[in-house]
């Protein structure tokens, strides 16, 4: 059997892979948390106590138990290729991408000489960056992992990855990675896209100028605040599911458009009301 995992490498020390070094630490781990990131982001993470020490990709890569990929999508996909020839054969690379259909093509294609297991912390904040990282933001929220068969879960070193997972309180589920993007498609990217067709929608009118708003425009502009150069990545790599979504929320909108007199709307507010109270009671 694996000896317990030793060293983690964090590949982009932001708000998921600074919490989720904090997380560590916090949950009991002892052992060296590396960060692999720009210099600046290294320099502040150092400060805050969120990484030990800072390597090269081929530093991290040749002496970490587990490689935690945490950069936007596109570059975890670059990213995969070029660990190969440096990973031991025991060590473990996972990811925390947010669709994983496209990153569990690279990683099958060109990671051979260790494990890859994917993954997707469904937890996330506005804000970036390692200043916003936070040791609990993991807790009691889903992590999902994409296995390409299910005796991947069942390795020693998967098996300590997730036991890691349930310490840091998440909650483990294990999902097909195409299955996962269509899932996300309409619970996590379609809420993102309706808050900022709204926002987009309202900026530049008057009306948002006159002061005549309350908390319903601030809490559903909430995520209009995301930023595009991670949404960007999402965008290009889960297109299909994503237009799926947008095509039966479109044609709910259009629904509304076709008449909005009480009697029609009664029950749509009825079934928003079960969804609303529904999700509420699981997160």
């Amino acid at each position: 059997m694996d000896s317990p995992v030793q060293s983690v490498a964090i590949f982009g020390v932001g708000l998921i892979g600074g919490s989720f070094a904090l997380a560590l630490r916090k949950a009991g781990f002892s052992g060296q948390i590396i960060g692999v990131s720009s210099p600046e982001t290294i320099h502040r993470a150092r400060e805050l106590n969120v990484i030990d020490v800072s390597a090269t990709l081929a530093e991290a890569a040749e002496s970490a138990d587990l490689i935690y990929l945490s950069q936007p999508i596109l570059r975890i996909i670059e990213c995969l290729p070029e660990l190969d020839p440096l990973v031991r054969p025991e060590a473990l690379v996972t990811d925390a991408g947010s669709t994983k259909s496209a990153i569990m093509e690279r990683a099958a294609a060109t990671l051979k000489r260790c494990q890859f297991l994917g993954g997707h912390p469904m937890a996330g904040r506005e804000r970036r960056g390692v200043e916003a990282a936070e040791a609990d933001l993991f807790r009691g929220r889903p992590y999902v992992l994409t296995p390409r068969t299910p005796a991947e879960l069942e390795t020693p070193r998967a098996r300590e990855f997730a036991d890691w997972i349930r310490k840091i309180g998440a909650v483990t589920l294990a999902f097909d990675a195409q299955e996962h993007d269509r899932v996300v498609a309409y619970t996590s990217h379609l809420p993102q896209l309706v808050a900022t067709a709204l926002a987009a929608t309202l900026d530049g009118r008057p009306e948002p100028q006159s002061g005549i708003f309350g908390p319903a425009l601030t809490d559903s502009t909430r995520l209009a605040l995301s930023s595009f150069d991670i949404w960007g990545d999402i965008l290009a790599t889960n297109p299909g599911p994503i237009l799926d979504a947008l095509r039966d929320y479109i044609a709910t909108l259009e629904d509304f458009r076709a008449g909005i007199d009480p009697d029609r709307m009664r029950p749509q507010f009825e079934r928003a009301q079960r969804l609303a109270n529904s999700v509420r009671g699981s997160s």
